[in-house]
């Protein structure tokens, strides 16, 4: 968050895109997840609808099971999600869906969705800003066994701790932005002469930063 929220907020929906990952059992997954950030990527995290916000008990986002002959395929992904930042460019987009042949919680699944598949619709930027808050649809979007990270009861939970875990990059957006304050203060402040001397010389402004500076390590 120092130089900025727009900066800040590709780097927190990657850390809640690889929430779903990191919990699951899909060693394939992760790997593949590690290779992309390494190489400069970003994930996201495909959970919020347009009709439902982040109620994740009314998912729209339906798995169809896939024909036999669907060539390993083993479901057909549609629907929407919307206000899911990375979008447009993320390798990995973590999706949260529900099964058609399976009721209640056990038909939850997380699978992950590649923004450049034919069958990845990139709808628009939601916002008008720098960063890219993206509406999308998948439209019979193949996924595979490979692709699944996990299902019912645990999939509704790592929903639930993903979001838990994310809430603590908050924190250090909001002290980014204010170390960048507070630099900017002292700038000002010591570009300002009174009485022939910077405004940073004075004891009860110093006073000030120092207790400042205090508060920002503090948390």
């Amino acid at each position: 968050g120092f130089y900025g929220l727009s900066y800040w907020y590709a780097e927190q929906v990657t850390i809640l895109g690889l929430g779903p990952i990191w919990q699951s059992d899909n060693v394939k997954a992760k790997e593949k997840a590690a290779a992309q950030l390494e190489a400069g990527g970003v994930m996201a995290f495909g959970l919020s609808e347009r009709e439902h916000g982040a109620d994740i008990y009314n998912t729209d986002l339906l798995l169809t099971p896939a024909d036999d002959d669907d060539e390993g395929v083993v479901f057909r992904a549609s629907g929407e999600k919307y206000y899911i930042g990375n979008g447009n460019v993320a390798g990995m987009v973590s999706v949260f869906s529900r099964r058609t042949d399976v009721d209640g919680a056990d038909g939850y699944v997380w699978f992950v969705a590649d923004s450049g598949h034919p069958n990845y619709e990139l709808i628009d930027n939601v916002v008008h800003g720098q960063m890219f808050v993206s509406n999308f649809a998948l439209r019979d979007y193949p996924v595979y066994d490979e692709d699944i990270l996990c299902t019912g009861p645990d999939a509704f939970s790592a929903a639930l701790n993903t979001v838990n875990v994310g809430k603590f990059n908050l924190c250090s957006g909001s002290i980014g932005m204010c170390e960048h304050a507070f630099y900017e203060a002292i700038t000002h402040a010591n570009n300002r002469i009174l009485y022939g001397n910077p405004v940073t010389d004075f004891p009860h402004v110093r006073a000030s930063f120092v207790d400042a500076y205090a508060r920002l390590v503090a948390m």
